[in-house]
């Protein structure tokens, strides 16, 4: 089990780790994306959703509310670019937990969301809008880290992507190839580990989004700190490993 949870997060991957990974972070930001529209009623995985928002308040003239879209828009961005900032000075310095660190980062504003969630009803002209903000970082956060080890094969919250792939790949899968102009020619193919790849992972997203929002609506916020626990269990052991590799480097100098 350590050995797996190591290979999971850890620098040295195979495809085995990313499918693995990117179906724990599929789920996970099903989840979050589900809890975060229980308590501020808005989606935050998806940027296509808020640029159009955006695009809609300023044409009605609602300046505010295309601010907040601005806002969270700002904040996927800004995760994404912490997450490959982290990424690439982990691979610089050899680090195993190269993308646990991301992980461990998002695992904490998850719990920040949760503290920020039980205060709504206090100060929602505060914490609503932090919340979004906070959910979008961590939405851009999980996206990049999948993006940067897969090279770009997989994303967690991008569904409209997976779902396009899905039927490209189900378009191949049910050509019929059996026509006298395809005599010669080469046979239209389904790649059908991508069509098991992005059918499961628009599935783990769905299931994500049910699991959260039973669990947001019978535990309230407290949901979170599962979800952070799950990540904290994937991403332990690699920054585990460096810390140790760290001390004992210090204690021999």
């Amino acid at each position: 089990m350590r050995d797996y949870l190591r290979r999971l997060t850890g620098q040295v991957r195979n495809d085995d780790a990313d499918r693995h990974l990117a179906y724990v972070l599929t789920f996970v930001a099903g989840a979050a994306n589900a809890g975060g529209f229980l308590a501020v009623q808005q989606y935050t995985s998806h940027m296509s959703g808020i640029v159009s928002s955006v695009a809609d308040s300023i044409a009605l003239g609602d300046i505010e509310f295309a601010l907040t879209g601005i806002g969270a828009f700002a904040s996927f961005v800004a995760g994404a670019g912490l997450s490959a900032i982290l990424v690439n000075w982990g691979k610089r310095h050899s680090h195993q937990s190269v993308y646990a660190f991301p992980l461990v980062i998002e695992a904490l504003l998850l719990l920040c969301f949760g503290i920020m969630g039980s205060n709504l009803s206090k100060h929602e002209w505060l914490f609503i809008p932090a919340t979004v903000t906070i959910l979008c970082f961590i939405m851009g956060l999980q996206n990049a880290v999948i993006t940067k080890l897969s090279s770009a094969r997989i994303r967690t919250t991008h569904i409209t992507g997976m779902t396009t792939d899905m039927g490209i790949e189900l378009g191949k899968l049910f050509y019929w190839n059996i026509t006298r102009d395809d005599i010669g020619k080469p046979l239209v193919r389904a790649d059908r580990a991508k069509l098991k790849i992005h059918s499961s992972l628009v599935f783990l997203f769905f299931t994500g989004g049910i699991v959260g929002a039973v669990g947001f609506r019978s535990a309230g916020f407290g949901a979170t700190i599962i979800l952070a626990g799950v990540l904290f269990a994937t991403s332990a052991l690699p920054l585990f490993d460096d810390v140790r590799t760290m001390w004992q480097r210090t204690l021999t100098r």
